[in-house]
């Protein structure tokens, strides 16, 4: 049946018994594609009803369907005119791993955030009421994403505002409340029944025709409605905030779907609709394990094992950078019971699950929350534990505002973990950390570091929390630490001690200066080595702390050598060669040649990591590319 459907309309053709086959071939696509290629799987398989009930209800692209995140929405692609495409998810110049507004009509956003769409729709409900417009707006939103303060800000106001919209929670996990069983789907048909919202609206307007009495029944009949549907449906909160609730149903059963959105969506200001779907549905790994198959990489099939691709160039050890912190603050905790650990609803992803199995009274899981992680880990440093926030780099930009008032202005000491600093690859552009060097590094007091390898990570660490004059944060990539060693043998970098401020020269020179942050420090050695082939002899230096740096080992090498190249995984505006430039400008001798290397600014698109290093010049051939021009100008 899939191979019939290139647009919405065509499902529409299909009898409403035809939607569960449907879905279980999209299922497989699903499975196979993502097997491939990676991506979110759990949450996209346990979807595919409840976007195949949605696309057969609505008139989409003309109504307006918002997902939050957006990872779950791959069924929604293939029913959108992809599929035809769908082998290259997540791929360099293929199909995003997120709704994409560049991709195609039916993405109204591009998303990749959580908590954001039922502000977003709230506004498209208001634009389309200002234009005299008739079109639905729905917006979809899972339990994680909904415990967020952005999505309970936005549920206030589309109460208080009363437009007309449907906001479908799609509860895959956390299970807000379970359906108390025949009574409830009883209920619920009768209140979602048109026959019964059409002779409620006419009793409501004769009532209101009597004089002196007739509201008064009114308000009293609301109140025994209202009354009957919170004892029996667990919806009180959202009624209480302007909405009609009307579930829980089954979010994996199509025709269910498609009978409650039918009854439902042309009704009156804001409806909030409640499915319960099961993450991973339809592959049985995924079910028993809905954490490990929530993001994955290539993985066979029959058995679940991911399935390990080797790199070329740089040599590849086991470990990686979220490995390595991991296990120094279990090290560290055990020695000091004031460290605790805070996350986002990431506890895999940023490798505290081993710290809250140890220390279950130290850990705090926030949830999607990332502001309330900051603000909390700010009260906790003020009564004096040491908080560590684990948190992925992009998330991190949510709380800009607690980072510098919460913590900064307080001078107080939290350790903030930024896992995914860079590119990362097929997320794409929601996902790449690459504007943290920019927004952290001008906030007083904040002291930025970034490790080359997981030895350099643990030392850092255990540096950041014995460290009592104001916030540190850590920055580091994705994956495993790549260590490049010169002539294929030697190892380069020896660890060396943690001094504020300080940097570490890692190969000596007399033509260029290089000056790297973090893991691009390997890139740069690499590039050194190369033009040493062609007789261009640099000077590399490793910027362990971003701020502040070191000025006077920068100055003395540039003194030396005339020239200056900065290195960084991150934007260029604002980031680290911007503060080298600004200290160059002020206290270098003139004629000193200088060339910042960093991301341009835009977004970068999704892609195999190593392919867009090249592409916007951050791998070792392209580095040494630069620096040949410098030489040959």
């Amino acid at each position: 049946m899939l191979d019939g459907i290139n647009s919405p309309a065509d499902l529409k053709r299909l009898s409403l018994d035809k939607l569960s086959l449907l879905a279980e071939e999209i299922r497989e696509v699903i499975l196979n594609t993502v097997a491939d290629s990676g991506g979110h799987l759990a949450s996209s398989l346990g979807a595919v009803e409840l976007i195949v009930g949605l696309h057969y209800c609505l008139n989409a692209p003309e109504d307006i369907i918002i997902w939050d995140v957006g990872h779950q929405a791959y069924a929604h692609k293939l029913l959108t005119g992809r599929k035809d495409r769908f082998g290259t998810l997540r791929k360099t110049g293929g199909l995003s791993g997120f709704p994409n507004r560049n991709e195609s009509e039916y993405d109204v956003f591009t998303t990749g955030h959580g908590s954001t769409s039922i502000s977003t729709a709230l506004g498209m409900a208001s634009a389309r009421d200002i234009e005299k417009k008739l079109n639905k707006v729905v917006a979809v939103i899972g339990d994680a994403s909904l415990a967020g303060g952005m999505a309970f800000e936005a549920l206030n106001h589309a109460g208080h505002l009363r437009k007309k919209m449907l906001v479908i929670l799609n509860d895959n996990e956390m299970s807000i409340s379970k359906s108390i069983g025949a009574l409830s789907k009883y209920l619920n048909r009768v209140i979602t029944a048109p026959a019964y919202n059409r002779i409620k609206k006419d009793v409501e307007h004769l009532l209101a025709r009597v004089p002196r009495f007739g509201f008064r029944v009114i308000r009293s009949a609301k109140r025994l409605e209202e009354g009957l549907k919170n004892l029996l449906v667990p919806g009180m909160l959202f009624e209480e905030l302007g909405f009609r609730y009307f579930g829980p149903i089954d979010g994996n059963n199509a025709p269910a779907v498609v009978s409650m959105l039918k009854n439902i969506i042309d009704m009156d200001g804001p409806v909030f609709l409640h499915v319960i779907t099961k993450k991973g549905k339809g592959y049985v790994h995924a079910e028993k394990l809905p954490e490990k198959f929530h993001g994955v990489s290539s993985f066979d099939v029959d058995t679940g094992e991911k399935i390990r691709q080797k790199k070329e160039g740089l040599a590849k050890p086991e470990s990686t950078f979220t490995g390595a912190f991991s296990e120094k603050i279990v090290e560290l905790a055990e020695r000091d019971e004031r460290i605790a650990a805070i996350t986002a609803a990431m506890p895999e992803g940023t490798g505290l699950d081993k710290f809250a199995r140890i220390f279950p009274d130290r850990f705090f899981d926030v949830g999607m929350a990332e502001q309330h992680a900051v603000g909390f880990a700010a009260g906790l440093a003020r009564a004096g534990l040491k908080p560590v926030v684990a948190v992925y780099s992009t998330f991190l930009q949510r709380s800009y505002d607690q980072i510098i008032h919460d913590v900064c202005l307080q001078g107080l000491n939290v350790v903030f973990m930024l896992d995914r600093a860079g590119l990362v690859g097929e997320d794409g552009p929601t996902h790449h950390g690459v504007f943290d060097i920019s927004y952290m590094r001008n906030l007083p007091g904040m002291v930025c570091m970034a490790p080359k390898d997981e030895n350099e990570l643990k030392d850092m660490l255990e540096w950041a929390v014995s460290y009592d004059k104001g916030p540190v944060a850590i920055r580091y990539p994705r994956g495993g630490g790549y260590q490049y060693r010169p002539g294929g043998a030697q190892e380069t970098g020896l660890r060396t001690g943690m001094n504020l401020g300080d940097a570490e020269i890692l190969r000596r020179g007399r033509d260029v200066t290089i000056v790297s942050v973090g893991y691009m420090s390997w890139h740069a050695l690499e590039a050194a080595e190369l033009l040493s082939r062609d007789g261009i002899d640099c000077e590399v230096i490793h910027a362990k702390f971003i701020k502040p740096f070191d000025e006077k080992m920068i100055k003395e090498s540039v003194v030396k050598t005339g020239r200056l190249v900065s290195v960084e995984e991150g934007v260029a505006g604002g980031g680290f060669g911007s503060m080298v430039l600004e200290l160059i400008l002020d206290k270098a001798p003139k004629g000193i040649i200088i060339k910042n290397i960093g991301l341009p600014d835009k977004f970068i698109e999704h892609g195999d990591r190593s392919i867009l290093l090249d592409r916007y010049g951050l791998s070792a051939r392209k580095i040494k590319e630069e620096i040949n021009e410098i030489c040959r100008k």
